[in-house]
């Protein structure tokens, strides 16, 4: 990590106008209800901006893109982690500017929230709109992603973590419950269970730059540039969000007896200490199953296996609060 990255001063100036791309159904609604608060909130700590609600699906990508032809370089999100998610896209699909000058904020109202865990933004919405104004930023790794959907290779771009098998069937089911008109963190918990007893362990073969290094029936494989996923799991309690390795932990089968016990070590940061856990780190991860496995990037369900996974280092710029930085300061000078 370089120095550059842990100065301990705003790299945002204080009158630059904000771009707001509000989900109005993240959070169960949240996003609508509170959005009127978060609005008062922004204005009495003078943040300049403009707010658009999404309409559909990907619609924040396209709003993303639309704002940046129109001359924006700082976007809030207001949204959850798969808001974030449509935005870092549509980042990387305009061809106007580098990525890297565009500046992503987040003031969380989703449901898992994992991405804000990683620096230390919180949840509270005077709070997270504080760091905005302080201004102290974050250049980020980002995953280039390619998976199969509908016979055709596709590529997304990943902030966060990804998962396949168990992860990924989860993510599926709960997106499944969600068009159904079931929300609240119950509904989690309801299709982790369900799913648990339902996913079959599937054979694997991984390579990560380019040296096989599994293959062989596998649970669930999370990859990411950060630590956190499944509303606060460590998955990938090693990960550094800008050393330009992509994380990888591999959960062999596994009885339901292991999961009771050991449930608390996905929370704590200890899960390399669970025998059934494997870690590796690398620039590229490929993965092929048979038979094909389900993908999930950022809490979205995609497209199935084969997927490359490819780092991008250092490619987009975030807010983060003030403690991440000061926290890298005091690592760097051990």
């Amino acid at each position: 990590m370089s120095k550059q990255q842990i100065l301990d001063r705003p790299t945002i100036e204080g009158n630059v106008k904000w771009f707001v791309i509000v989900n109005p159904i993240a959070g169960s609604g949240k996003g609508l209800d509170d959005y009127p608060l978060i609005s008062k909130l922004l204005r009495d700590n003078n943040i300049r901006c403009e707010a658009v609600f999404t309409e559909h699906k990907c619609h924040a990508t396209e709003l993303t893109v639309s704002a940046i032809e129109a001359g924006y370089r700082h976007i809030i999100v207001v949204g959850g982690d798969g808001t974030l998610h449509e935005v870092v896209n549509g980042v990387f699909i305009q061809k106007y500017v580098p990525t890297t000058e565009i500046t992503i904020a987040v003031i969380a109202i989703g449901t898992g929230n994992d991405w804000i865990r990683m620096y230390g933004i919180p949840r509270h919405y005077s709070e997270a709109i504080r760091a905005i104004r302080e201004g102290y930023t974050f250049l980020q790794d980002v995953a280039e992603v390619e998976y199969e959907e509908s016979m055709y290779r596709q590529k997304r771009h990943m902030a966060n973590v990804a998962g396949l098998g168990f992860d990924a069937a989860v993510i599926k089911r709960l997106q499944h419950a969600k068009l159904k008109g079931r929300f609240g963190r119950g509904i989690y918990l309801w299709c982790v269970l369900r799913s648990y007893f339902k996913h079959k362990a599937t054979g694997v073969k991984i390579w990560v730059d380019d040296k096989l290094i599994f293959n062989n029936l596998i649970f669930s494989i999370a990859i990411g540039v950060c630590k956190y996923n499944g509303g606060g799991m460590q998955q990938l309690p090693s990960a550094i969000a800008d050393d330009g390795l992509l994380d990888i932990t591999l959960i062999k089968p596994l009885h339901w007896w292991h999961v009771l016990f050991r449930l608390h070590r996905l929370y704590n940061g200890t899960i390399y200490s669970i025998g059934h856990v494997l870690h590796a780190q690398g620039s590229k991860i490929r993965i092929e199953s048979s038979p094909e496995t389900q993908l999930e990037v950022d809490g979205e369900a995609l497209g199935v296996t084969p997927v490359e996974f490819r780092v991008l280092h250092r490619d987009v710029r975030v807010v983060v609060n003030r403690s991440f930085l000061k926290r890298l300061r005091k690592q760097s000078n051990k």
